[in-house]
């Protein structure tokens, strides 16, 4: 199997700005031709996906209020996929064949069997990947828990103590480059066979109950004043979040179609344990 990490194979001197400078050209060059060269680019692809392995660079980062999106590596994981050979893993007496090998590099967090963490991945200290996936780009942050079947997909940023129950999907993104993937922020619980989707952001310290779904798309309605407030795509902060229905007119009758309810927030003034619980208590959600 070769080793993509390999320093002969990669550019370790390169500075981020001449690889992303490397990254745009290959491009360019892949849309003029029919195919590029990858002898110009490899050793740059190779290293940029090395630096995501390593956490040195991350697709999506928080600068103020706002997430930025770095487009470009989503773009350098696109071209990985083009210049990685198929190969054959082995892990006992299991057998795959793949273009991109298991994370080497561990040591520093927990990895359950039969659970996967793909080569160009991030796991911080000290969290825990239960038998579930965490692909390429993703980045997971320290003392989260990835429970059972839990996927987080490609370019999927999972914040510091967040933990992923059961069952849960967080969608991933590599194209078109630039579009927003999903987003965990800090000390969120999501809870049993969510689904999060379509570059959605869910706010530090939230809850999301059992079976919530959310899309670029889903209607998120919170309902804990006098009056409803809708929106789309992001969860506030701290907010407590359950699956509900809404009436919806289509021209053979009237249906009952999926959305998101905010009853109520986590008290920021408490220990987040505690908080959390009492959020469950209180309002009666299920995760």
């Amino acid at each position: 199997m070769q080793d993509p990490a390999a320093e002969g194979l990669r550019r370790p001197g390169a500075s981020d700005g001449e690889l992303q400078t490397a990254i745009s050209q290959a491009i360019v060059e892949q849309t003029v031709a029919d195919r590029w060269r990858f002898e110009d680019h490899a050793a740059s692809v190779r290293e940029v996906i090395f630096r995501l392995d390593r956490g040195a660079l991350r697709v999506a980062e928080k600068q103020g209020a706002e997430w930025l999106v770095h487009g470009w590596l989503q773009q350098a994981i696109n071209l990985y996929f083009a210049l990685a050979p198929l190969e054959k893993y082995i892990a006992g007496d299991l057998q795959f064949f793949d273009k991109i090998p298991p994370k080497q590099h561990l040591g520093d967090f927990r990895v359950v069997p039969p659970g996967v963490v793909r080569y160009g991945a991030h796991v911080e200290k000290g969290a825990i990947v239960m038998p579930g996936y965490v692909n390429i780009g993703a980045r997971v942050g320290a003392g989260s828990m990835i429970d059972t079947w839990a996927t987080v997909g490609s370019c999927a940023q999972v914040g510091r103590g967040v933990h992923l129950s059961g069952g849960v999907g967080l969608g991933g993104v590599l194209e078109p480059s630039g579009a927003r993937p999903v987003i965990i922020e800090d000390g969120c619980f999501i809870g049993s066979r969510c689904v999060v989707v379509e570059g959605v952001l869910v706010e530090e310290d939230s809850v999301l109950g059992a079976g919530v779904v959310l899309t670029a798309s889903t209607p998120i309605f919170d309902v804990s004043g006098p009056q409803e407030v809708a929106s789309k795509g992001r969860v506030p902060a701290r907010s407590v979040v359950i699956p509900g229905m809404r009436p919806r007119k289509f021209p053979a009758g009237e249906y009952l179609t999926p959305c998101a309810l905010i009853i109520g927030q986590r008290t920021a003034s408490t220990d987040k344990k505690t908080s959390l619980n009492g959020a469950l208590r209180d309002f009666g959600v299920s995760v």
